[in-house]
């Protein structure tokens, strides 16, 4: 019956940990495209960005992640022949690396707070892609264990980083284009201006 109860709430934390990971650096990719609003704009949207990103961090992400692996500790000692599989070494050795996107996500939410972070929206828009991957990769793991289809599973999730890559591209193409065109129209109605002057 712990089994059951450990499992549970590790999808839960689970659950809950990845929505934080998703949604913090889309928040990064606002805050830094906040920088070319001009002020008082500016300012307000910093403001407001830094005060999401610092509940979220707080309030859920960092508290899901310690109930997932508390949970996990859990399920291990209910189940300690699991560590000797291979399957879950690679998965642990994820999880290592979302901790410390976790942590890195901490420590960007410092530097855009003291306004010294260089990464752009767009930079950030790659950023966020990276718990995707390891999102699939875990619970492939976890569903497949052992028997992971390896040559199936590297082609989807090489595939699915090519389509995220295509989508992120053509998402900047289409905004370029949009400020292209604000920026004529702009141009337009101040030639008219002048004109009818």
């Amino acid at each position: 019956m712990a089994y059951q109860w450990f499992k549970a709430f590790h999808i839960v934390g689970i659950v809950c940990w990845f929505a934080g990971m998703f949604y913090l650096p889309r928040l990064f990719v606002y805050h830094a495209e906040a920088n070319e609003q001009p002020e008082p704009a500016r300012s307000i949207l910093k403001n407001q960005y830094q005060i999401m990103e610092k509940r979220l961090y707080s309030i859920i992400m960092t508290p899901a992640m310690l109930l997932t692996i508390a949970m996990a500790i859990g399920l291990l000692t209910v189940e300690p022949e699991v560590l000797k599989q291979p399957w879950m070494h690679v998965k642990l050795a994820c999880v290592l690396l979302l901790v410390g996107y976790h942590h890195y996500c901490k420590r960007l939410m410092k530097k855009l707070a003291a306004d010294e972070c260089q990464m752009t929206g767009q930079q950030f828009r790659w950023f966020n892609e990276f718990p995707t991957v390891f999102f699939v990769i875990v619970v492939m793991l976890a569903v497949f264990k052992n028997n992971l289809p390896t040559s199936a599973t590297a082609w989807g999730i090489f595939g699915m980083v090519i389509a995220m890559g295509a989508a992120i591209q053509l998402y900047a193409r289409k905004r370029r284009l949009a400020r292209e065109q604000m920026a004529t129209e702009a141009n337009a109605v101040a030639m008219t201006s002048e004109g009818s002057v």
